[in-house]
């Protein structure tokens, strides 16, 4: 059924910046919709393939019972971080501090309206302006690596960590 599996990305500015009260807000926006929605920190995430691929991954992670996360957000999270571990995953979460944020939506029973996305997402048309620096340190990719495929080629060296997700087994 492609209804559940669907995913929509949103990449804007955080309207309400206190960390605490954007989670509710989406927490709520999750509730009406019975749908997964996690907020990202979009310094980090090296382009729409990225995200994407790591949000199919964590809903087949889901439906197949080999989720870590107990919740499906934080699974996005955990694949997209390329990392096995939720701690270490951590860092691509919103703060306080976060200029702009990538929305995943996935599995909605009904999709939120504009107006409702509005009050947590005020779109800005960039799409994912990723910050190289940012995805390079997050990531652990090194200028040597870098060099080696090419500084365009930073966002399919992030898809192979997400992708290695699955083959450490604790």
């Amino acid at each position: 059924y492609m209804g559940m599996n669907e995913i929509r990305l949103l990449f804007g500015k955080p309207v309400i910046r206190e960390k605490g009260l954007l989670i509710s807000a989406i927490k709520d926006l999750q509730s009406r919709h019975g749908c997964i929605v996690q907020a990202l920190d979009a310094d980090n995430i090296a382009g729409e393939r990225h995200i994407r691929f790591a949000a199919e991954k964590a809903l087949a992670a889901f439906s197949e019972q080999r989720n870590i996360a107990k919740d499906a957000g934080m699974e996005i999270m955990r694949y997209a971080s390329g990392e096995r571990q939720i701690e270490r995953a951590l860092f691509m979460r919103v703060s306080d501090r976060t200029e702009r944020i990538a929305l995943v939506l996935a599995g909605c029973g009904s999709w939120p309206d504009a107006s409702e996305l509005s009050q947590i997402i005020e779109l800005d048309g960039q799409g994912c302006s990723f910050c190289a620096k940012a995805v390079k340190e997050a990531f652990n990719i090194s200028s040597e690596e870098l060099r080696a495929v090419g500084e365009e080629r930073i966002e399919d060296l992030v898809i192979e960590r997400v992708a290695l997700v699955d083959t450490y087994r604790q």
